[in-house]
């Protein structure tokens, strides 16, 4: 019996991790789908990572902690006039219900001052970092996968969940 409870265990877990982000149920306030990192080449200082995330109530976005980097921050990219512009913001409001995409183009996280390059199939470990409407703070953990190229939804799939392991404190 024990044999087949942790296959039945191990199949479920993997199951999740290939369907989606997957977070604790008893402290999930935030899911993230289709969450990814941009691989980066020696010498690249930088790197950015996206993904769409849902709160199941109103938070913001406070922060990003990564030990692949020096220092992790949440930016977005904009036109001003004809020029695209790329700045750090202090926070990313989340409002209950609705999708909020982090791109390429957009809204999106930063690593910067890299430790290492991030190698194509591999994986970072991602913190995410949010504050309720009492000011409470709440972690997202995550297990991002690292690409050369965004990846692309199965043909005819809207969104598809990402590939990686999340949970939340």
């Amino acid at each position: 019996m024990l044999k087949a409870s942790n296959w039945i265990l191990g199949a479920l877990m993997g199951a999740t991790v290939i369907t989606s982000a997957w977070a604790h149920p008893e402290a999930a306030h935030v899911e993230a789908h289709n969450v990814w990192a941009r691989a980066s080449v020696p010498g690249q200082q930088a790197s950015g990572a996206f993904m769409q995330l849902t709160a199941r109530e109103p938070l913001r976005l406070v922060g990003v902690e990564t030990p692949a980097a020096a220092s992790g921050e949440i930016h977005e990219m904009k036109m001003e006039g004809d020029v695209m512009r790329m700045r750090q913001i202090e926070g990313l409001d989340l409002p209950q219900g609705q999708v909020v995409e982090l791109k390429p183009g957009g809204y999106h996280l930063m690593f910067q001052q890299l430790k290492a390059p991030l190698q194509d199939g591999s994986e970072v470990p991602v913190t995410l970092v949010f504050t309720d409407a009492k000011g409470e703070t709440s972690r997202l953990h995550l297990q991002v996968p690292v690409k050369r190229l965004a990846p692309q939804p199965a043909h005819g799939a809207a969104a598809a969940p990402g590939h990686g392991a999340a949970h939340n404190h």
